[in-house]
């Protein structure tokens, strides 16, 4: 199973800290998740500071989950820091927007991955499915780490495998041994993953054990 680790912060030094510690089982260039939330779409509010990261010159590669209520206004500074991939919400996005955020990535070479909320179905992101060619699967509730798996999203990851053999499927959200072995058999190849990393005893261990899926 492939693991990124997620990094959910009030502010940079907790963002740097936790930097520090992926250090210890992240190669050069691995990919780390940032979660970036507004206060309105989802009502918790993270650090988010595109000119900030920079000056980190953190070694990894970006992951930015944007869960606010207009990704467009945000891409281009956090493309410019360097993202690799933007994952962007079907509630968040209209006929316009999504082209827009399609374009603008494709001219920084990065990758769009389609999120939604966990009550949103596969009805309901239907009309969005043929713009992406990989999907996050919200396993929580926007918003803080920590949170419970939730197991009625296990019909959205089936339908994703089914309709698109060949994606990448991230579930994001409650990720433990047991919640990864369940995902992977519903057939998701990826699981970001917070709390059960960085809360651990031996982060480093704990994201073995879950790479190890």
């Amino acid at each position: 199973m492939k693991v990124i680790p997620v990094i959910n912060c009030p502010d940079v030094e907790c963002v740097r800290a936790k930097i520090e510690i992926a250090k210890s089982f992240l190669r050069e260039g691995d990919l780390l998740h940032l979660d970036v939330t507004d206060g309105s779409f989802a009502a918790h509010r993270t650090w988010a500071d595109p000119l900030e990261w920079v000056k980190l010159k953190s070694p990894f590669a970006l992951e930015v989950h944007l869960m606010v209520d207009h990704p467009e206004e945000y891409m281009d500074n956090w493309l410019t820091a360097g993202a690799r991939r933007l994952i962007v919400h079907a509630e968040s996005l209209n006929p316009r927007s999504v082209h827009e955020i399609i374009s603008v990535s494709a001219r920084y070479h990065a990758e769009v991955m389609l999120s939604s909320k966990p009550e949103s179905d596969a009805e309901d992101i239907a009309h969005y499915l043929k713009y992406f060619h990989s999907f996050q699967v919200l396993a929580v509730q926007p918003g803080p780490a920590g949170q419970l798996y939730l197991s009625f999203i296990d019909d959205k990851i089936r339908f994703l495998r089914e309709e698109f053999p060949n994606a990448t499927i991230e579930v994001d959200g409650g990720m433990s041994p047991l919640t990864a072995w369940r995902v992977k058999e519903l057939g998701a190849d990826t699981i970001v993953s917070s709390s059960y990393i960085f809360n651990s005893a031996d982060p480093k261990k704990a994201y073995e054990e879950l790479a190890a899926i």
